[in-house]
């Protein structure tokens, strides 16, 4: 349970990636739990369901920053791309809470809201630069041997 504490909560060092992947299932858990939750609280009304969309993402970007920062260090990153992933995040959630860029439309009797081509536009290079950063932190090896933000957490293994 220290390991998991640590993984979530501090910013030093270096991970592989199966202590990402690790990191990542606990942190999509939490998320799965607390929307479950959330949405029972909202009692079905979708503008209340997404600010509490936006109140999951600001409580996770702290575990979600230090499980991140601590893989780019295993790559020899300072991690700038992943505070742009975060950042982008916080913002697509907002737009989305907030209504701005989106119309509602009505698809037989149930209103649905609907983005515009600038947001649609705005989610697709999200979701591009998304994939980009998965790939980088889920799928490639880390620096070998030591770098400047540590030991090889692998000790030269795999």
């Amino acid at each position: 349970m220290d390991n998991i504490k640590a993984l979530l909560t501090t910013t030093d060092g270096r991970i592989g990636r199966q202590q990402w992947w690790i990191g990542i299932v606990v942190l999509i858990v939490i998320s799965i739990v607390a929307s479950i939750v959330l949405s029972i609280l909202s009692f079905g009304n979708g503008t209340v369901m997404a600010w509490f969309g936006v109140l999951i993402n600001l409580a996770l970007i702290w575990p979600s920053y230090c499980v991140g920062i601590k893989r780019r260090h295993d790559r020899d990153n300072n991690g700038t791309d992943l505070k742009i992933l975060i950042a982008g995040s916080v913002l697509l959630n907002l737009l989305t809470a907030t209504g701005i860029g989106s119309s509602m439309t009505d698809m037989g009797g149930v209103m649905v809201p609907v983005p515009s081509i600038w947001l649609g536009a705005l989610n697709l290079i999200f979701a591009i630069f998304a994939i980009y950063m998965l790939v980088q932190l889920g799928f490639l090896k880390g620096t070998a041997g030591p770098n400047n933000y540590g030991p090889d957490p692998l000790d030269g293994a795999a």
